[in-house]
């Protein structure tokens, strides 16, 4: 079934067209490169996979509770709205949440197979265009994955968000070539991980883990590769360049901050727009969330060099500075080691099975005998 006609609300126009800016570079040295940054290409190449057949897509999913979200977590839950659905009224606003995710996470994608795709072009350095070649690669599976699962296992789709559009298009208008990076490494990918992560890990529906823990895995080297570029790269500006950076983080920041709202989901059963973002504010869950979903930017903004009073100013307003002590090498050894360790337990379990069907070819052959 075409996309087009699973989408919840009108997508707008497609395709959406953003004015490219900026030149086109290339390297005619071919010998040299950041040994870093030429290992991480090298490991982008070796942890390539296909989503038709990683991922087990005859598991089967709930589309009403596809992730096994609790009560506590909506919302409505505690309101008067709340109160008034039925049981099968919930399950529904459950499919739209998970849809309207998923939707955000598979619009993402896109995004980041674009950047990807526009670093490969404007970056300076070959190493650089080597490492976001295999990423474009990567997006473009992740793309695929997402939207598979919102096709065949929701049934249904949601436009991108408007804030995730703004920072999109920000970022593919700028011509410096260095935005695509911040913007979309850091900012979208490190916001999007963090997402990833918390759902991968209160989960137990067994098709949204898999698919999640497989995704962090590759993207977990995206936001390595932004971190070495720009921490190399930042250390040459002046103060007036980090400056300019630093506001378009906080702007990028402020937007990504009130994109998982869900406002739109809301909208769809009934509720008025500005009581529907009242409720999402009041939300003790999805304060949280949000700030958890700074767990992976703070730092990775620090580490590169992004850190004047101005911005930090901004995450004390956000309520996420501590973040910025988080220890990101360590957050992304450990989404290397579940997508792993998830092989492993998952390669185990296929080995059992098949000495199991042998043991019992043998036992039948040898009633008959």
């Amino acid at each position: 079934m075409p996309t087009h006609e699973l989408y919840a609300n009108e997508p707008g126009d497609s395709p959406w067209q953003v004015p490219a800016a900026g030149a086109a570079r290339f390297s005619w040295e071919y010998a040299d490169g950041r040994d870093r940054l030429l290992a991480l290409y090298q490991k982008g190449k070796d942890k390539q996979w296909d989503g038709r057949t990683r991922i087990d897509w005859d598991l089967e999913v709930d589309p009403y509770d596809a992730l096994g979200t609790p009560d506590e977590a909506m919302s409505l839950y505690g309101t008067p709205y709340w109160d008034k659905l039925s049981r099968r009224d919930k399950g529904e606003l459950r499919r739209h949440y998970a849809s309207w995710q998923f939707s955000q996470f598979l619009h993402g994608e896109q995004g980041a197979m674009i950047c990807a795709a526009r670093i490969v072009e404007s970056v300076p350095d070959l190493d650089a265009k080597f490492y976001s070649a295999t990423q474009t690669m990567d997006e473009a599976r992740h793309a695929e994955i997402y939207g598979r699962f919102l096709h065949e296992k929701m049934g249904l789709v949601y436009p991108i968000n408007d804030n995730l559009q703004s920072l999109l298009g920000d970022t593919l208008r700028d011509s410096r070539w260095d935005m695509p990076y911040l913007g979309m490494q850091v900012l979208i990918e490190g916001l999007a991980l963090a997402a990833f992560g918390m759902i991968r890990d209160t989960t137990d529906k067994p098709l949204p883990k898999q698919i999640l823990t497989y995704v962090m895995q590759d993207e977990a080297r995206h936001v390595a590769f932004g971190r070495m570029a720009l921490r190399d790269y930042y250390r040459q500006l002046t103060d007036a360049e980090l400056r300019e950076r630093e506001e378009f983080v906080i702007e990028g920041c402020y937007l990504m901050r009130d994109r998982l709202r869900g406002v739109e989901v809301l909208e769809n059963f009934g509720i008025p727009k500005a009581e529907a973002e009242a409720l999402s504010e009041r939300s003790e869950f999805l304060r949280l969330f949000r700030k958890l979903l700074f767990s992976r930017i703070v730092p990775c903004v620090k580490d590169i060099g992004l850190w004047g009073e101005r911005l930090q100013r901004a995450y004390v307003d956000m309520g996420v500075l501590e973040l910025g002590d988080s220890d990101l090498d360590l957050l992304m050894a450990q989404d290397e080691e579940l997508a792993e360790r998830l092989d492993a337990e998952r390669f185990a379990a296929e080995e059992r099975e098949r000495v199991a069907e042998v043991e019992t070819a043998i036992e039948s052959g040898a009633a008959e005998d």
